[in-house]
């Protein structure tokens, strides 16, 4: 049985009712807000199919709406349950983390999710915002056009589930190639496990068994 198949099967279902937001759905925050038996009103999004989804982590937006109409930014998170894109540094609010009975807390700021009918693609051509749609190349490459100049904009590399981006990883030192990983170092044999050991150690077998009778 292949892994993926394996964690797709340990992934918790989630309940009829269940509100996303900007944590994932297995978090401790998600279970929280999201406790079990709990009715909320519903939320309705306007369905955007998965091959249609033109903004993806990495791509760089400007706000249309909101206190930070005009600025641009990179997309730091995208959640497609509620058509939301974060955007680094932009529509920021500030909130008190932390707080305890000896402690006062701590006053950071957050980022909060926009709509993606609040933010448009920038142009790489004059970095300007562009409506963009999906064609596909001679090669027959699926890729994401600009209306107003015709350029493409590739999609940025998207990290795993895991969080590792393939493409921008290093291996460290205590990681192990795909050489070695693929590498051919035992030989099937029909000898046992003991029988290995005595071959490699150079151990000879002298003794016989006695013939033994079942009758």
């Amino acid at each position: 049985m292949r892994l993926s198949v394996l964690l797709s099967a340990a992934r918790p279902r989630l309940p009829p009712g269940y509100r996303h937001g900007t944590w994932p759905p297995d978090s401790t925050t998600a279970r929280l807000r999201n406790p079990p038996g709990q009715r909320r009103r519903k939320v309705f999004v306007e369905p955007i199919a998965k091959d249609d989804w033109k903004v993806f982590k990495g791509d760089t937006v400007q706000v249309l709406a909101g206190k930070d109409a005009g600025k641009q930014g990179l997309v730091s998170q995208v959640v497609q349950a509620r058509n939301w894109v974060v955007v680094e540094g932009l529509n920021t609010h500030y909130r008190y983390v932390n707080r305890t009975a000896k402690y006062s807390s701590t006053y950071i700021a957050s980022e909060a999710p926009l709509l993606l009918s609040q933010i448009s693609l920038v142009d790489p051509e004059d970095r300007k915002p562009t409506e963009v749609e999906w064609r596909f190349t001679e090669e027959g490459e699926r890729v994401r056009v600009s209306l107003r100049s015709g350029r493409i904009l590739p999609v940025p590399p998207q990290p795993r589930k895991d969080g590792v981006v393939p493409e921008q990883w290093i291996d460290g030192p205590k990681d192990t190639s795909k050489e070695d990983a693929l590498a051919k170092t035992y030989q099937p044999s029909l000898k046992t496990f003991e029988e290995e050991i005595m071959d490699a150690m150079g151990i000879v077998e002298t003794r016989r068994a006695k013939k033994s009778y079942w009758y």
